[in-house]
């Protein structure tokens, strides 16, 4: 089975409903986590000016990708300090504060896209403006299954 089956998304209906050049958009199988990895020392150095520009580059990709029909959804993490960990030991629930690893990255966020190949996965992930700063990282991975289904 081909990973590049292709079918046209059906027509957006009524106005303001989905991005523009929606039906122009080809669904792809071939889906993409881009993550987006932050090191709160790089993002601390940086001027007002620099994380101002950081936010309206992100704004500026989420529009070219819902003119594109390739955003699935985008999300923003909260610092890990506020995450809780959770594990099961002899069947009973230990929940704990904090970050499950202590690193001097985190998660921060991601995009999932619907692209045709890694390649133009790569090719937009090269548009956040995280990947021009040392010390922020963007990573690519093709999701594997959804809702139980295999797509690698």
């Amino acid at each position: 089975m081909s990973r590049r089956r292709r079918r046209l998304r059906p027509p957006v209906e009524g106005p303001g409903q989905g991005p523009p050049n929606h039906e122009k958009h080809q669904e792809y199988e071939m889906k993409f986590l881009i993550s987006l990895h932050i090191n709160p020392a790089v993002l601390d150095a940086l001027t007002d000016e620099e994380k101002a520009a950081i936010g309206d580059g992100h704004a500026t990709f989420i529009e070219s990708l819902k003119k594109s029909g390739e955003l699935i959804t985008t999300q923003a993490l909260v610092d890990p300090s506020q995450a809780a960990v959770v594990r099961v030991r002899n069947g009973q629930p230990v929940v704990t504060d904090g970050p499950f690893l202590e690193a001097k990255e985190h998660l921060g966020g991601f995009y999932l896209v619907d692209c045709e190949n890694k390649e133009r996965a790569i090719e937009l992930a090269t548009q956040i403006p995280d990947c021009a700063i040392d010390g922020l990282g963007v990573e690519v991975r093709q999701v594997m299954f959804a809702d139980g289904q295999l797509e690698a």
